[in-house]
């Protein structure tokens, strides 16, 4: 909304600013913030009225999060989505098609996982919204997503899939790719859902991939920066840093609230919002491989989950002692606090990978 103000700088020097993507990205990330620091109490408080004895614990989850994690609120992902969607709604140029895809996905995926939260919270049980429709109305949104973005990129890469550490290298993928660019998002969404399990564990990593995506999405979508660091251009997709910047900033605010001992948890309704968001911007930027390096964090935490249940249904014994694999080390004995830094760790690592598979200049 006050990118248009920026149309003014002809007559107002000083609405120029207002034309610049850095500004509205970093002016994104500090409205998002405040946002969620303004109105995080207060949304905190509702939750944990309207939901009483707040989101159900594993029993075969490891015992200390019985004793500190019973009666905190969950559908913390409705600070993060109001805060972000907003900010984006207020920084961000409307006009242009990838933000309204990426704003469909998020508050899609948002509305999905508030149903299965409500479900839960509801039954005070772990089986909410049904796998199979909820997979299924997942799906149906991303593929819509992914052919919006082939008809928005121009050219060839409408439909191309392209690969890191070399420019000219794309496979068209032809109709497939609304399949594919499909799975990518519902993979992403699900991925950062099974990384949700830890207090703080799930947001950083999300912060750090939309900030390697802001990056990406500016360069990418400017051809003139494309051009000089070898990149493959994709216009239009540089306005998605406002996004991004959005995402960070109210994950910021989130994590202020989230860290340990959290005051709340983003539950589903953040998770698959944010996870994705960031499958609809990969699928954009045309960078869906890179998010599985930079995600590889959130690829482990799937891989783990699928090895232990094949492992299992295969030959009735398990590979990890707890699925997904934060539990696991939970169960070796490292404390909550020394698995969520770990995983950090390597979080910043892989977002290093991925940047470098860029092949800039």
């Amino acid at each position: 909304m006050l990118y248009f103000l920026g149309q003014l700088g002809d007559a107002f020097a000083a609405f120029n600013v207002f034309r610049y993507i850095t500004f509205r990205t970093a002016g994104a990330v500090v409205t998002a913030l405040f946002f969620v620091f303004l109105f995080g109490p207060a949304m905190i408080a509702l939750l944990r009225v309207k939901q009483g004895r707040g989101q159900p614990i594993r029993e075969d989850g490891p015992q200390s999060h019985l004793l500190t994690k019973k009666g905190t609120p969950t559908m913390g992902g409705l600070m993060i989505l109001s805060g972000a969607v907003i900010s984006t709604l207020l920084w961000s140029n409307l006009t242009n098609g990838y933000v309204w895809v990426v704003l469909f996905v998020t508050v899609g995926f948002g509305a999905i996982g508030f149903y299965d939260d409500y479900l839960k919270v509801k039954r005070m049980s772990h089986a909410g919204f049904g796998s199979k429709q909820r997979l299924l109305l997942e799906a149906i949104i991303g593929c819509m997503a992914a052919f919006a973005i082939s008809q928005l990129a121009s050219g060839a890469y409408g439909t191309s899939l392209l690969f890191p550490f070399v420019k000219d290298l794309a496979l068209n993928l032809g109709y497939f790719y609304i399949l594919f660019g499909g799975f990518v998002v519902v993979a992403a969404g699900n991925s950062v859902n099974l990384t949700d399990g830890l207090d703080g564990l799930a947001i950083v990593p999300v912060m750090v991939a939309a900030a390697c995506f802001g990056f990406i999405a500016y360069l990418v979508g400017s051809t003139t920066y494309a051009e000089y660091l070898l990149l493959n251009a994709v216009p239009g997709t540089a306005e998605l840093s406002v996004v991004c910047g959005a995402l960070i900033g109210a994950g910021l605010g989130f994590l202020w609230f989230n860290a340990p001992p959290a005051q709340i948890f983003m539950g589903d309704t953040g998770s698959l919002a944010l996870g994705g968001a960031l499958g609809a911007i990969a699928v954009a930027t045309k960078h869906e491989i890179v998010l599985a390096i930079i995600g590889g964090l959130f690829v482990l935490e799937t891989v783990s989950v699928i090895v232990q249940v094949a492992s299992f249904r295969l030959t009735g014994k398990r590979v990890f002692r707890m699925a997904p694999i934060h539990h696991h080390f939970e169960h070796l004995g490292w404390t909550e606090s020394q698995v969520v830094i770990r995983f950090w760790i390597i979080s910043f690592v892989l977002a290093l990978i991925g940047l470098s598979s860029l092949k800039l200049r």
